[in-house]
């Protein structure tokens, strides 16, 4: 796929964009083992891991409240690095953690303190989210949308896989490292929103003073008003709340059996996270040209199809648990077919997540657009990884896994069912 000619905004943007997914790459390396890390290190419980998990989505029901206030924001640079500041910035208190399984055993004072300072984290994704589809959909052209984002996500993954590896081997030979690589963390994130906020934008905004319940008023009666005239996109998230109920109980799920049914140590896991996002840096351009010219229904069959895939080929590891050990590395046979379909899924859901709502709506729509998906997603993130580990606990991998089985197959119904109504309406 060829890189498309761009103009001067687009190549500024761009340029403030890669530069953005380099860094947050180192960011979400050291985050991919956190709850490795929180089960493994810091000797966590399975419902207290669920909850990490669940305040990096839950946040987003928030949106119902700050929807409105987002739209009405008149500095969104300002608006970035002050957000980058408050949320990252409790990262650093990490350097106190102690370094002796013992005090983690005897307390679990640290666990909700690093819960904590995760809340307070991703809480963060509440402006970062929805600000970035912003500024992209207002600066990239429309046919290279998707191609610009697949391949600044392209060096994200590459940067992030990397980090990933080399913290994995560090963490086998020192549990508590963690203490002094999410501070860093937090430091690179907020160095990567200060370059993003440089992307220029213009944006005429008419400032009305509102009460603050008015503003709330106004901000639900705009999103429930989107999934009431737009048919397409209401069938989109749909599908969207099956697929997201599926992954969220299969998710933490599947960190727990990673660590208690396969014993896997840091870098296992660290090889297998690293191994399907190789894939899915190879694959990414051209998913990101394909969504460009495909219908993020149609699209999203694709992505769905691909997570029911690993789910299942995880759950055969019950039956067909045979593996080998390669430099420390448990590798299990049957991981290999997961490895391959979490690729795919990787490679896909990135694109369809980020971008797939602003293909629904005019530009000067897509940041809310996005917080109507965001805010769907927070609300299932309210109950669903928590019922993971509670199916997991109370009835064992398999039951847990054939539900969120059962939850894509409906999610893929759904999409195939709007996109073939909608051609038969067109065709009349």
């Amino acid at each position: 796929m060829s890189f498309p000619r761009l103009g001067p905004v687009e190549k500024r943007a761009f340029y403030l964009h890669t530069a953005y997914a380099t860094i947050e790459g180192v960011v979400l390396g050291i985050l991919a083992l956190n709850e490795f890390v929180f089960l493994k290190s810091m000797q966590g419980s399975n419902y207290q891991m669920s909850l990490l998990f669940q305040f990096s989505m839950a946040v987003f029901i928030l949106l119902f409240l700050m929807n409105e206030w987002l739209k009405r924001v008149k500095n969104r640079a300002f608006l970035l690095r002050k957000t980058a500041i408050l949320t990252r910035l409790p990262l650093l208190a990490l350097v106190f953690f102690p370094s002796e399984a013992s005090a983690y055993a005897n307390s679990s004072i640290y666990h909700f303190i690093f819960l904590g300072i995760f809340f307070i984290y991703y809480i963060g994704a509440l402006v970062i989210n929805p600000t970035i589809n912003f500024l992209l959909k207002n600066n990239y052209e429309h046919q290279h949308f998707g191609k610009l984002y697949s391949y600044a996500t392209s060096i994200n993954k590459i940067v992030m896989l990397l980090t990933t590896f080399f913290y994995g081997v560090m963490l086998d030979q020192n549990y508590y490292l963690f203490k002094w690589s999410l501070p860093l963390a937090g430091v690179l994130s907020m160095i990567g929103l200060w370059l993003l906020s440089m992307i220029r934008i213009e944006e005429n905004i008419v400032l009305h003073r509102q009460k603050f319940w008015i503003s709330v008023k106004a901000s639900a009666k705009d999103m429930i008003l989107i999934l009431k005239t737009n048919k397409p996109y209401r069938h989109f998230e749909i599908g969207f709340m099956f697929y997201g109920f599926s992954f969220m109980v299969s998710v933490t799920v599947i960190a727990i059996f990673f660590y208690q049914g396969l014993d896997l140590n840091y870098s296992s896991v660290a090889f297998y996270k690293n191994a399907y996002n190789i894939l899915a840096i190879i694959l990414l351009p051209f998913f990101g040209g394909l969504l460009g010219n495909l219908d993020p229904r149609k699209f999203s069959v694709l992505t769905y199809s691909s997570i029911f895939l690993y789910i299942f080929f995880l759950m055969l590891t019950v039956w067909v648990p045979a593996y080998t050990v390669i430099a420390g590395i448990k590798l299990y046979y049957i991981l290999i077919f997961y490895i391959l379909a979490h690729g795919v899924f990787a490679a896909t859901m990135v694109l369809l997540w980020n971008i797939g709502s602003a293909y629904f709506c005019k530009a000067a729509d897509a940041g809310t657009y996005q917080s109507v998906h965001l805010f769907l997603t927070g609300f299932r993130a309210l109950f669903a990884p928590t019922l993971g580990v509670f199916l997991y606990e109370r009835f064992g991998l398999t039951i847990t896994f054939t539900i969120a089985l059962i939850s894509l197959a409906i999610a893929i119904g759904v999409n195939v069912w709007s996109y073939k109504s909608e051609k038969k309406l067109a065709a009349v």
